[in-house]
């Protein structure tokens, strides 16, 4: 996932939103895209086991991979305010029990609502849980893919269009990927 990320470091995933009544009165599905942007910091240490006895399985890598942080910001936010967007979400993926337990572990902050921040209450978020959660999928299904699942390598040409032919990227063929599985 953090090589296709590194290789496609921004792009652009739509969430699904209550439908609305177009001009002949018939409702629509309505969507709102969030730009996804890729960072990458250094690699974290491997920890050394407590047990002097345990061996990390064979097949894992001798050292972690670079800690990496995944931001989402809604694309009318990024298009309007660019690098002072304030991303909604913020996944980071700890890579330190990568190379000792093979685990990497993901950490999701919604961010709060001015009005919560002053209060010092969290009630109040720009984004639902609901939809941290959709968002966190589409980055794996368009991120973590190679599998024969249906529309995989739909998905991995959409990727890549976006970033090797952006003429020919069409937003509307997100569109089939928006829905929860």
């Amino acid at each position: 996932m953090m090589t296709t990320g590194k290789k496609y470091p921004a792009f652009a995933v739509p969430l699904p939103r209550d439908a609305v009544q177009d001009d002949s009165g018939e409702a629509k599905r309505a969507y709102e895209f969030y730009f996804l942007q890729w960072g990458f910091h250094e690699v974290p240490p491997t920890p050394t086991p407590s047990d002097p006895f345990s061996k990390p399985p064979s097949d894992l890598p001798v050292s972690n991979p670079q800690t990496s942080t995944v931001l989402l910001t809604p694309l009318q936010e990024y298009k309007s305010r660019m690098t002072f967007a304030t991303p909604y979400l913020i996944l980071t993926f700890y890579t330190d029990l990568a190379s000792s337990h093979g685990l990497v572990l993901l950490r999701g902050e919604i961010t709060p609502t001015a009005a919560s921040a002053e209060n010092n209450s969290n009630s109040d978020f720009l984004l639902s849980q609901q939809d941290a959660q959709l968002l966190t999928m589409h980055l794996q299904r368009f991120y973590l893919w190679g599998g024969e699942e249906d529309g995989a390598q739909e998905r991995y040409r959409l990727l890549e269009t976006f970033h090797n032919t952006p003429e020919e990227f069409k937003w509307e063929d997100l569109l089939k990927h928006a829905e929860p599985i």
